[in-house]
């Protein structure tokens, strides 16, 4: 694996880290749940592009990506609406007008899990939760 790869794995792993912790405790964070959600998925997607030589875009569109990842991750078609929905929490929830609550941080963490672990797979890295 190169090490670049590497480098936005282990970026997207805080991310995951930070996505599972902040929706645990007393007082959980959704809309940061939400937020790291999306750049976990992003974040992974841009390494699975790192590795197979695709040029990656400065963008946090998930739709984006996935269309230039597309057919080499032909998976990710099943979850285009979720990536849609991630996409939005880049921005929508860290400002002022809307916050997220335990459903919208649960189906977030549930689409980034799904996108790190179709990206795992195809790196043949093991699936750790």
């Amino acid at each position: 694996m190169k090490p670049q790869t590497k480098e936005w794995i282990e970026k997207a792993e805080d991310d995951w880290q930070g996505a599972n912790r902040l929706g645990r405790g007393r007082k959980p964070l959704y809309n940061l749940v939400c937020f790291h959600s999306q750049q976990c998925a992003e974040k992974y997607l841009k390494a699975f592009m790192e590795e197979n030589n695709l040029a990656i875009p400065k963008t946090h569109d998930l739709l984006v990506l996935q269309k230039q990842i597309l057919p080499e991750l032909s998976e990710l078609i099943l979850i285009k609406g979720g990536l849609e929905d991630l996409t939005s929490y880049a921005v929508s929830f860290r400002y002022p007008g809307e916050n997220a609550g335990p459903e919208l941080a649960a189906e977030a963490r549930k689409i980034a899990s799904r996108v790190r672990e179709l990206v795992r797979m195809k790196l043949r890295m093991p699936n750790h939760k």
